[in-house]
């Protein structure tokens, strides 16, 4: 396998070194393999969200030209995974990936890997830092602002360290550096809603002076950044804390609850006064009313800060995509009937949801994305399972993945295969059950009423849930 895929590295820089024109080479190439492909496709975008699909060869490996290319940062996905990359003219990517250890697994080739690995290694290192910033945010203020000072200088000694030995754009060179700019400014955002907790939050202003002199640095409305993860995450951050001042003035809160109306719908207006880039202020506007909306359950509060909403962004787009949105999750409040969806079983067989529901039941829809976290929710109803005997669990992949993939990935992960289905359309289920993060748990009685849509797996609540459910006589009487 690795001769056949040199080879066609070989073909590639030959191909793009043939074919180069000094005076006009303002076209790049993409291409690689994918190892165990979840599917016969990779798709590829760019800043503007043009997306092209790009079709696999029967060695699950494909080639494409971008002609015309804009250098930027581009995501590639597939089988419902995704990872950014950097493309400037004359580059001629290749990616060699493992769908079983997606991130951990991909090795840049070519003309632009030696930035892109570099990138995909930072990566790396910026989701082992995120783990331990729960060690982190218990450290005094001052401690901790010393300690996020020295791993900074340490990252940016690391990066001069490689550009002295591989000179680069100046366009990557301010990619990286942004990206440790703003995952420094990021931590310094996140630390007073893990030092202090909910209880505590009200003493975030006793924070010593000069803790946020870093937001004269950071850049609100720089549209180059747009795709870049730590900045984003910066921006959600920044106006999370900023919402603060307003949401504690005059003793108007004691423990922080951040599904709040007060709280939420000073966001959107700091959000809207402060952002000047209209592309940037719709992107925030739009991802936080809909967390607003996918995490209340009071109707009032939900109204009101969509009216809100709409008087601000300027995106219609964004706009039909809320009131879907709404109009999906006001179908999965409890009372209600859970929408019927048709699934595939271990052997390949259709059936609809409606036919397993013969008791009360805890839907439970996984994405193998998320490879450790669907192992400890699988291992968390194995748990409820034993406390709750009298309910049912079902389990319910809504990757995008075709159906052998499926079950090699049910058998890999040692899943039991009774009661494990996929979505036979997950595209229409994703819309249709308001997936948008990596899980999704309804509870439902055994007429597929929904008691409960909008709970976690790992929480208390779930539990005492299914214990008012199946110890109250009305669901004594209904079993008999």
């Amino acid at each position: 396998m690795k001769f056949y895929f040199y080879t066609f590295l070989t073909i590639l820089l030959i191909f793009s070194c043939e074919n180069s024109n000094p005076t006009k080479a303002d076209y790049a190439y993409f291409g690689g393999e994918i190892i165990n492909p979840s599917n016969n496709y990779v798709t590829l975008s760019n800043a503007n969200e043009e997306r092209d699909t790009i079709y696999l060869d029967k060695n699950n490996r494909f080639l494409y030209k971008i002609d015309s290319i804009e250098p930027g940062i581009y995501t590639f996905t597939h089988g419902g995974e995704y990872q950014t990359m950097l493309l400037e003219p004359k580059d001629s990517l290749l990616i060699r990936l493992n769908t079983n250890d997606f991130d951990e697994s991909l090795v840049y080739t070519g003309s632009g890997s030696k930035k892109n690995n570099f990138l995909i290694k930072s990566f790396l290192d910026d989701e082992t830092e995120n783990k331990e910033f729960n060690k982190t945010r218990h450290l005094e203020p001052e401690v901790f602002v010393e300690h996020m000072k020295k791993l900074r200088k340490q990252k940016l000694a690391h990066f001069e360290e490689f550009l002295s030995k591989k000179p680069s754009s100046e366009l990557f060179e301010t990619i990286v550096r942004s990206s440790i700019d703003y995952n420094y400014y990021t931590y310094h955002e996140m630390f007073p809603f893990g030092y202090y907790g909910n209880n505590k939050l009200i003493h975030f202003k006793d924070l010593p002076e000069g803790f946020y002199d870093f937001r004269n640095q950071a850049n609100l409305n720089n549209e180059n950044l747009s795709k870049l993860y730590a900045y984003n995450r910066y921006l959600f951050w920044h106006f999370n804390n900023m919402a603060l001042k307003q949401y504690y003035i005059e003793g108007n809160h004691e423990a922080f609850d951040r599904m709040a109306l007060d709280y939420n719908k000073e966001k959107l207006r700091l959000i809207d006064s402060t952002i000047t880039n209209e592309k940037i202020k719709n992107y925030l506007l739009k991802h936080n009313i809909r967390d607003f909306v996918l995490n209340t359950d009071d109707r009032d509060a939900t109204i009101e800060m969509i009216n809100y909403y709409l008087d601000r962004s300027t995106n219609p787009d964004d706009k039909t995509y809320l009131k879907k949105l709404v109009e999906s999750a006001n179908k999965l409040k409890p009372g209600n009937t859970l929408p019927d969806a048709e699934l595939t079983d271990y052997n390949g067989d259709t059936v609809t949801l409606s036919s397993l529901i013969t008791k009360p039941t805890v839907i439970y829809c996984w994405s193998s994305i998320y490879k450790m976290h669907s192992r400890n929710s699988h291992f968390k109803i194995n748990e409820l399972k034993e406390k709750f005997p009298k309910v049912n669990f079902i389990a319910i992949n809504f990757n995008d993945n075709d159906f052998q993939y499926w079950k090699k990935t049910v058998r890999s992960l040692n899943y039991p295969i009774k009661n494990e289905y996929k979505f036979s359309n997950p595209e229409k289920a994703l819309e249709q059950y308001v997936i948008t993060f990596s899980h999704k748990v309804f509870v439902v009685d055994e007429n597929m009423e929904i008691v409960n849509s909008n709970v976690e797996l790992f929480n208390d609540e779930l539990t005492e849930c299914l214990k008012k459910q199946t110890s109250s006589p009305s669901y004594s009487s209904r079993m008999k």
